[in-house]
């Protein structure tokens, strides 16, 4: 047989296709593999990150009249009045008294001495307090405004007033949501015969959010 027929008949015959290298096989069976791990956490935060956003653009689907302020008096031992005026911060150190006791809530945000009182606030999910100290006899007043439900709802969401354990679910779940879509990204640019369908999406995702962003946002 003549090199001219052989090539002719060789052409004529069905190419096998190249076959996938054995890393590109174990790297996307990974990569499902830790996407359907991470989805079972990240789809919990991420409904419950959604609700609450709609909240917040949304405040008046859930509005309700603010509750009535609360009042409460009570004594701080003039022995812990007189220890927290020695200490270089005497407001936080009354604050962090003024915490414990039923009727103000939240952390100390911040506070003021001013002669012989003391002006105080505390800052909450739950709601937020202030408290007005006599220094001298240690007799307090805290008047406490509780948040009603969409506010507890939209700082949640926008980690205000927390505390540093839900600031820290806050990190890790926008870190798994990174990861989780990078993985996506990964299996999607998988697809050989679908990758330049794959990066046309892309590039019009993002081309549509500009728009948006340049056109349509005052």
């Amino acid at each position: 047989m003549s090199d001219v027929l052989r090539d002719m008949v060789s052409d004529a015959l069905p190419r096998r296709p190249r076959p996938i290298p054995r890393w590109k096989i174990e790297f996307t069976r990974q990569s499902r593999l830790w996407h359907g791990y991470l989805s079972a956490f990240a789809f919990i935060a991420l409904m419950f990150f959604s609700i609450t956003g709609l909240l917040l653009n949304h405040p008046e689907w859930l509005k309700q009249e603010d509750a009535a302020p609360q009042e409460t008096r009570f004594t701080v031992p003039p022995g812990d009045v007189a220890a927290a005026l020695k200490t270089a911060d005497p407001a936080r150190a009354l604050g962090a008294m003024m915490a414990r006791q039923d009727g103000v809530g939240g952390v100390y945000a911040s506070g003021e001495i001013d002669g012989e009182e003391a002006f105080l606030r505390f800052e909450g999910v739950s709601g937020n307090a202030s408290v007005m100290v006599d220094l001298k006899s240690g007799a307090a007043e805290a008047t406490r405004q509780k948040a009603d439900a969409v506010t507890i709802l939209n700082d949640l969401h926008r980690g205000k007033s927390v505390g540093d354990v839900w600031k820290l679910l806050i990190d890790v779940s926008a870190a798994i949501f990174l990861i989780l879509s990078l993985v996506g990204y990964i299996l999607f640019f998988s697809l050989r015969y679908r990758l330049a369908q794959s990066l046309g999406l892309t590039v019009a995702s993002l081309a549509a959010m500009a728009a948006i962003f340049v056109w349509l946002v005052p």
